[in-house]
């Protein structure tokens, strides 16, 4: 890992687990809870504020990303990870994708692809038995979808879900996102 300043470059870490290659690590940017949204800042090697949700709305889940990816729209593979408590900005974790939800933001012609993965924590307890996305049931689901387009929304963008797919789908994405 290259350091600037003495500070490390998380988003250089390799993606997946060096002991389970089925988990794939995730740099956390945004605490669950989280009014606040982060990102890390490759260039300086520091996490900023972004933006600020307005009350009412906070993360649902953890948010971060895959290291040593890069997605159409030009950042790491981005992944909402559920876990027992919330972790910290620059907090590393191995985790096990349920699945992916597709989607693509922007207007008409500026249309780009923006998946998000849906990840456990490997060793969350009350996550344990959800194997997929299925698992979470369509309720679960659907709130998760509608956080996106309503983040997006905020922004004066727009984000519309394509699909929602497994987990074999959500590495597929990690492999062919690995720069």
């Amino acid at each position: 890992m290259r350091k600037k300043n003495g500070l490390a470059n998380p988003s250089l870490l390799k993606p997946f687990d060096s002991d389970d290659k089925q988990l794939f690590r995730v740099v956390i940017e945004t605490p669950k809870g989280s009014r606040n949204k982060f990102a890390f800042n490759e260039d300086e090697h520091i996490f900023e504020l972004k933006k600020v949700l307005p009350a009412g709305m906070a993360f649902p889940y953890d948010f971060g990303f895959v290291p040593s990816t890069l997605a159409e729209d030009g950042d790491p593979v981005d992944v909402l990870v559920l876990m027992d408590e919330p972790a910290f900005p620059g907090c590393v974790l191995s985790c096990r994708p349920l699945g992916v939800i597709e989607g693509e933001q922007g207007k008409k012609k500026d249309k780009e692809r923006n998946d998000r993965i849906i990840a456990v924590e490997k060793d969350a307890r009350s996550w344990a038995d959800i194997k997929t996305i299925d698992d979470l049931g369509k309720q679960f689901r659907d709130e998760l979808k509608e956080f996106f387009v309503n983040y997006h929304d905020l922004s004066g963008n727009e984000y519309r879900v394509l699909d929602v797919k497994g987990p074999d789908q959500a590495r597929k994405l990690v492999k062919s996102k690995m720069r």
